[in-house]
């Protein structure tokens, strides 16, 4: 039944290699159960009732993901967009009910986009080279993501003294971390053993080098047990006010939130796709339409869960390099999650510094991207260095997509090679001036 249902044969995959995958992504989101209601906690957010409505929300949105449309993309709330409610819009609205109302309203807005089909044709006509190049850039940005929850990168106690006094100083924003502590020797550890496994060609090499961090977190007291489990709170679920967000003077905020999920999205599922071998020879995404309406699905789910836009993770990416292929690995990240909305407590087992040896793995994967690139070709290699050099340095991949958008069609223009762009390339890039315009 499995066979038939997820096309597995068809991929080239196994029952075991789903569950392994599945398994794999699921640890390197399972962070999101403690640092959502940590971050969500600063618009008010109650954290017992948003750490069941994380779990809540991603398990169901997975096993849509799963289900409908048979793809290796798990999601859960978007680090980044649950910031933008905690920081900026909770506080702009009077409360985070509201926020998450917006937050229903962008959903619903995209989900749109996906039945007129405009969402797949933006996905459709990015050029081969710039998907890669996100692909790449996106690997190299989960790379330094895992570096800094590994404490090997740090910000510079300096720079942050120095920018305190004058915002205007020019100081290293990053610098190297502290080896006498103990969670950068065990991140170092993890890698170094994903590192062998990896080389030696053992299945499941990320997942073992997860847990034998975080064994040597417990044997070492970074990590521990949790003492009790406590019920789940639902006091956040249905609260958001929708109504209270249909307000004109919120409508930048709506946009705001959807030039990020759209283009985070887009990004995203093109780089694990391109990293399963699950694109035809034109770059496109088979069923891509079910792919985007489950995450728009999911921006709704997350506002009326009240644990903000619910999102793809590129941390399915190392899913995909532990043999994930199909949405069996998906559904399995969804009933883990949904397993810890009774036992949250548990996730917080696996610390951060065990599992950011398995996001510097997988984005040396992805980074091999970049070898497929045409280099040769200005209009190819430009964009494509822009893409890459700025999505990790400005921690975000949207504008790091924007950038190399622009980028594209300016070459394209100056270059005499105009005709030979899609139209939904320069509406993109158009956007794209317009939002960087507006400061966002």
């Amino acid at each position: 039944m499995l066979l038939a249902r997820f096309e597995l044969a068809a991929r080239g995959s196994t029952v075991g290699a789903e569950v392994r995958g599945g398994v794999t992504t699921f640890l390197t989101m399972a962070y999101i159960l403690f640092a959502n209601p940590a971050i969500l906690a600063a618009a008010g957010v109650p954290a017992p009732a948003a750490t069941a409505a994380t779990a809540l929300a991603a398990g169901v949105t997975c096993i849509l993901m799963g289900l409908l449309a048979n793809f290796p993309l798990a999601l859960a709330s978007g680090m980044g967009l649950n910031a933008l409610v905690a920081f900026q819009v909770a506080g702009q609205v009077g409360g985070w009910r509201t926020a998450m109302g917006i937050i229903v309203l962008e959903g619903a807005i995209v989900l749109a986009l996906v039945a007129t089909g405009l969402r797949e044709t933006v996905l459709d006509a990015i050029p081969r080279d710039l998907k890669r190049a996100i692909a790449g850039g996106i690997g190299l940005f989960i790379a330094f993501i895992g570096l800094v929850q590994a404490r090997l990168v740090v910000v510079p106690a300096g720079t942050i003294a120095g920018l305190s006094k004058d915002p205007s100083a020019v100081l290293p924003p990053v610098s190297f971390g502290s080896l006498r502590a103990p969670e950068p020797l065990i991140a170092l550890a993890g890698l170094l053993l994903c590192a062998v496994l990896v080389a030696r060609r053992v299945r499941g090499a990320i997942l073992f080098g997860i847990l034998g961090a975080t064994a040597l977190a417990l044997a070492t007291g970074v990590a521990r047990w949790p003492t009790r489990l406590a019920a789940p709170s639902f006091s956040t679920l249905l609260e958001a006010d929708v109504r209270g967000a249909l307000r004109l003077q919120y409508l930048p905020l709506v946009l705001s939130f959807l030039m990020v999920d759209f283009f985070d999205t887009l990004g995203t599922a093109s780089a694990v796709a391109e990293q399963a071998h699950l694109v035809d020879a034109r770059g496109r995404i088979p069923g891509a339409r079910r792919v985007l309406a489950v995450d728009a699905v999911g921006a709704i789910l997350g506002g009326l869960a009240g644990c903000s836009s619910v999102t793809a993770y590129i941390e399915s990416a190392a899913g995909v390099a532990e043999g994930a292929r199909t949405g069996l690995s998906t559904v399995v990240v969804g009933v883990l999650f949904l397993a810890c909305v009774l036992v949250a407590p548990l996730t917080g087992v696996v610390p951060a510094c065990a599992t950011a040896p398995a996001l510097v793995i997988v984005g040396l994967h992805m980074f091999g991207e970049l070898a497929r690139i045409d280099f040769t070709d200005p209009l190819a290699s430009i964009p494509a260095f822009v893409t890459v050099v700025t999505l990790p340095l400005t921690y975000s991949i949207s504008h790091g997509i924007g950038y190399g958008f622009v980028t594209y069609a300016v070459l394209a223009l100056a270059t005499g090679r105009a005709r030979g762009v899609h139209p939904v390339v320069w509406g993109v890039a158009t956007t794209f001036v317009a939002f960087f315009a507006l400061g966002r």
